[in-house]
């Protein structure tokens, strides 16, 4: 599936080539952009440009967002989650790090795209921003979207990947430099899913090269992650994950414990107090939504 806007997607088909426009066969079911899927044509004598999605295959990876009330399922099948930011506007590191935390728990490999490098007060922001990031091993690929995306596009190299960010990076600057044909192609699948001026909200997928491909996805605005279980919440982070099993007791909410290895590491400066403050936000959050469960008030 290569571009989606609610429940109007577009499918390519393999082989021909040929695009189609689709609706979802039932209510329950969602295709997202990168999702392989199986359609039926449109009966003889209608449009045979359109048609319905009957299935969608079994997805390799999927990166969505919960939080207490509703899930929206972002890509599938993707293989790398690149974030874009910049430092004008400034970015949410909270905002990064809960979307780094997600594709850590899907188990999709991630990189941080600093761009608009080219402004080098607002870049030194940013690039101080991103140092507890850089520590933990995150590859951070420097672009200027106008200029030169020579080094994102070798990152991207044989991967299905998704762009995603906050509104402002600069990400559909970098997906039209990276796909030259990309805005082009943007106004003719508005017009074919009939997205009008709302075509901001949609995801579409562009070819890089016959090995690769990328999904140019929404601006974020928030990011839950209730769907990241608290028992394994620490284990997303990487600067957690090897001192699982090392506190005192097995069961460490890593809160007010005694024997915790994580508030131990904390303590001596070894976790970023900003990181700290997130994986606290985010175990209250958790626990909030599966005591709202137990109740009867699960998602809707």
């Amino acid at each position: 599936m290569v571009a989606a806007f609610g429940r109007k997607v577009e499918v390519l088909v393999d082989g021909s080539g040929e695009r189609v426009k689709c609706a979802a066969h039932g209510r329950r079911m969602e295709a997202v952009c990168g999702d392989r899927v199986e359609i039926s044509r449109a009966a003889e004598g209608h449009d045979a440009s359109q048609g319905m999605i009957e299935s969608i295959d079994n997805r390799a990876s999927i990166l969505f967002r919960r939080d207490a009330m509703r899930e929206k399922v972002i890509a599938a099948n993707v293989t790398l989650v690149a974030y874009v930011v910049a430092g004008e506007p400034p970015f949410s590191d909270e905002l990064l790090s809960r979307c780094l935390i997600a594709a850590n728990a899907a188990g999709i490999e991630a990189l941080i795209v600093l761009n608009k490098t080219d402004l080098a007060a607002s870049t030194a922001v940013a690039r101080a921003q991103l140092a507890p990031f850089a520590a933990l091993g995150y590859p951070i690929v420097d672009v200027t979207a106008r200029h030169d995306v020579a080094e994102l596009r070798a990152r991207l190299a044989n991967h299905e990947s998704l762009l995603i960010g906050q509104s402002g990076m600069g990400k559909s600057t970098l997906v039209n430099a990276l796909v030259p044909a990309a805005g082009a192609r943007t106004g003719e699948i508005s017009s074919a899913l009939d997205a009008g001026r709302h075509t901001t909200t949609a995801s579409r997928l562009y070819a890089l090269d016959p090995q690769a491909t990328v999904i140019d996805s929404p601006g974020l605005q928030a990011f839950g992650l209730a769907h990241v279980p608290t028992d394994r919440l620490a284990a997303a982070f990487p600067e957690f994950a090897p001192l699982i099993g090392s506190c005192r007791f097995a069961n460490c909410r890593h809160q007010s414990e005694p024997g915790c290895a994580v508030r131990a590491a904390f303590a001596r400066g070894a976790v970023d107090p900003r990181r700290m403050r997130i994986f606290d936000t985010l175990l209250e959050e958790g626990e909030y939504t599966a005591r709202r469960a137990l109740h009867g008030g699960g998602q809707t």
